[in-house]
């Protein structure tokens, strides 16, 4: 125990010490908190369903948030690691291979948290931002979004045989998806095709879900979100497992 929590702290500083993960994690959420708050304040309206903009933004950046840190941070993390044979010496010391990934996964995870507590204090702050659910179950939602991310982005890292190509896999599935899933710009937004394909995207699930239970709606509304992102836990847990390569 005493080494993971060493080695935890380890990949905490050199977490913080990675500008572009630091950046999309902790500065990007609150950029475009702040700028699409200026433009559009907070007052509730009919289009947003009697929300403010920033009220129903917010989910939409926590779930950014979890898609950078997965599909991004993590992915090429633990690709560099392996390329450059960091990995191989983890693995010729007395510390555990299970030691090791469950340090990057307690890190991530709670960059990531910190990432979404400054977005909605700021959010809070500046924008009185409305929260009408159950704190409980936007905690479940956010572990089940934060794990199933975080499992693909093992699964990047473990069928990419240089961190170059981790980096390019998670920034083609990134990208897409930040602008299609309705994480920076409402669905409602998008003509019926467009909206149609979204639905097919993982991270429209976790907004949809992160959304659902923000604004206090039950469990039973999100099925099918719950499946999608339990499946993608088991099944990128699964094969990343089987095809992990230490170096």
């Amino acid at each position: 125990m005493r080494g993971l929590w060493k080695l935890t702290l380890v990949e905490a500083k050199l977490y913080l010490r990675e500008p572009v993960a630091a950046f999309f994690t902790l500065a990007f959420p609150l950029m475009m908190l702040f700028l699409f708050g200026s433009i559009y304040g907070n007052e509730p309206h009919p289009y947003y369903g009697g929300h403010g903009s920033v009220d129903v933004s917010v989910p939409g950046y926590m779930s950014m948030i979890i898609a950078s840190v997965g599909l991004l941070s993590i992915a090429i993390t633990t690709a560099t690691y392996r390329e450059r044979r960091i990995l191989r010496r983890y693995r010729a010391t007395p510390v555990r291979p299970a030691v090791i990934l469950t340090a990057q996964v307690m890190v991530n995870f709670a960059m990531t948290t910190l990432g979404i507590i400054l977005l909605v204090v700021a959010a809070k702050l500046v924008y009185q931002l409305r929260f009408e659910g159950s704190f409980i179950n936007v905690c479940l939602g956010f572990m089940l979004s934060a794990l199933s991310f975080f499992s693909v982005g093992f699964l990047i890292a473990s069928l990419s045989t240089t961190a170059r190509i981790a980096q390019v896999a998670g920034m083609v599935l990134f990208y897409p998806m930040l602008f299609l899933s309705g994480a920076t710009i409402p669905r409602q937004a998008f003509p019926p095709t467009l909206r149609s394909f979204s639905e097919f995207l993982p991270l429209t699930h976790v907004v949809e879900l992160l959304r659902g239970l923000w604004f206090g709606q039950a469990w039973s509304e999100h099925l099918t979100a719950v499946a999608v992102l339990a499946g993608m836990l088991v099944m990128g847990t699964v094969i990343s497992a089987r095809t992990f390569r230490w170096e």
